[in-house]
């Protein structure tokens, strides 16, 4: 797999989100190669698409259809200032991905010292557990980019659901550890994510 990380800021909320309906309307059938993708912006304009693909071939190969570059000229104006693009095949998913059942995203940012001592901690066991104790999420995925750098997206079934499952004790898991492992990342929430 091969995901394209797009974070940017909209100057018009539902401008840009009726914007990216429109691609999953006339431009996302002819995209070959796409396996879906997560589209939202934030209550204060942040813009973050998580775009995946079969590979890298498919992605370029998106990118260079003429209804793909007619449908960024005309989105492009939406944005404040340009968007940045990050990109990687290095991924990692918790229970089955993303899931388009999703009613809210959460999207978390932050660098680890320790790769591998932080995909230690990750068992089998420990993802049972978290996946009995927490209904309310329903997957997730997780990409790495240079430096120890992640971008990963958690997918609930509503914010109301996720916002109590945070406070439940059914799951407490081995907090402080991961916290020195992971650091404090930075949240973006997508309250209307568009799935596809």
């Amino acid at each position: 797999m091969f995901v394209q990380v797009i974070k940017g800021r909209a100057k018009d909320k539902a401008a840009v989100e009726a914007a990216g309906q429109r691609w999953q309307d006339e431009v996302r059938p002819g995209a070959v190669g796409y396996l879906g993708g997560t589209f939202g912006v934030a209550d204060d304009g942040t813009l973050v698409v998580i775009a995946r693909f079969e590979d890298e071939a498919a992605a370029a190969a998106n990118s260079a259809r003429p209804e793909q570059g007619e449908w960024w000229a005309g989105f492009e104006p939406l944005l404040d200032g340009a968007p940045t693009f990050r990109e990687s095949s290095d991924t990692s998913l918790l229970f089955d991905g993303p899931s388009d059942a999703a009613t809210f995203v959460q999207i978390m940012e932050g660098t680890v010292a320790d790769r591998a001592k932080a995909e230690a901690m990750e068992t089998p066991e420990l993802e049972a557990q978290l996946k009995k104790a927490r209904p309310d999420l329903l997957g997730g995925i997780r990409v790495w980019l240079d430096g120890g750098a992640y971008v990963e997206a958690a997918y609930f079934t509503s914010e109301e659901e996720a916002r109590k499952g945070e406070s439940a004790e059914d799951f407490e898991g081995p907090q402080m550890d991961f916290e020195a492992v992971f650091g404090t990342p930075t949240y973006t929430d997508l309250r209307s994510p568009l799935h596809g």
